[in-house]
């Protein structure tokens, strides 16, 4: 039997558990690691049709550059292969992304108390998207455990409709606004969202590779422990639980 048919006989947390071994998650906090990033986004985005070219051959927005922002890089064997954005709600910081897009929708959430995360920027080099098949679920490991690590409630998914059956599918996710354009995109994406509580059981047990240890995500999201978050957290404790 060949290697590659034999890794098709594996199953899926197998087969992802084992390319996590490749894998290494990094904040991207220097200069040119954020560039490498937005150049990514620029030939993921241009590929699918999604943005026009531009001169500088990056694409970039000021949510960047918001405190509760983090960019992560994927790598690889090394290689850059994916990066996603993480935009975190807490008190006092409820600026993120989707809420200018959907405000209806999700700023009651964050009025009533809610800590989300809204997960952007999901890209991947086409490379490395045909050499590791898991990537995707590699990638959106990232917005799992930041949903235990900062105590959250509601994640959010705000994607194109045509990706909408693959969260359903993984997350079990439910649609709240149908599709409507998002700032700089060409393709309009329609919002779903889980409440990670009632999906946490069902999830991690069909995918035990969304577990993590404490100490795993202390290194994945420890860097990013800014001004904010203390209060981001002591809201988590203190709230009511969700019914």
């Amino acid at each position: 039997m060949s290697h590659a048919v034999a890794h098709q006989t594996l199953s899926l947390t197998d087969r992802v558990l084992r390319a996590l071994e490749r894998i290494d998650y990094r904040l991207a906090v220097s200069e040119p690691d954020r560039e490498r990033i937005f150049a990514l986004r620029y030939q993921a985005y241009l590929r699918e049709g999604a943005i026009a070219r531009s001169a500088d051959e990056r694409f970039t927005d000021a949510v960047d550059d918001q405190p509760n922002c983090f960019i992560f890089g994927v790598y690889a064997d090394g290689e850059l292969a994916g990066a996603i954005r993480l935009s975190i709600s807490g008190a006092g910081m409820p600026d993120i992304p989707t809420a200018k897009v959907f405000p209806e929708t999700v700023l009651p959430q964050i009025e009533a108390g809610r800590v989300l995360v809204d997960p952007t920027r999901f890209v991947a080099d086409a490379r490395w998207s045909r050499e590791l098949p898991e990537l995707a679920y590699l990638t959106l490991r990232l917005p799992w455990l930041a949903m235990e690590h900062f105590g959250a409630d509601i994640m959010l998914a705000a994607v194109r409709p045509e990706h909408y059956p693959f969260y359903r599918r993984l997350w079990g996710n439910t649609v709240v606004s149908p599709p409507r354009l998002y700032p700089g995109l060409a393709k309009p994406v329609m919002l779903s969202q889980i409440d990670y509580a009632k999906a946490a059981p069902r999830v991690e047990a069909l995918y035990p590779f969304f577990q993590a240890r404490e100490d795993e995500r202390a290194v994945i999201f420890g860097a990013s422990a800014m001004g904010w978050l203390p209060a981001v957290m002591a809201a988590a404790a203190a709230r009511p639980a969700l019914t």
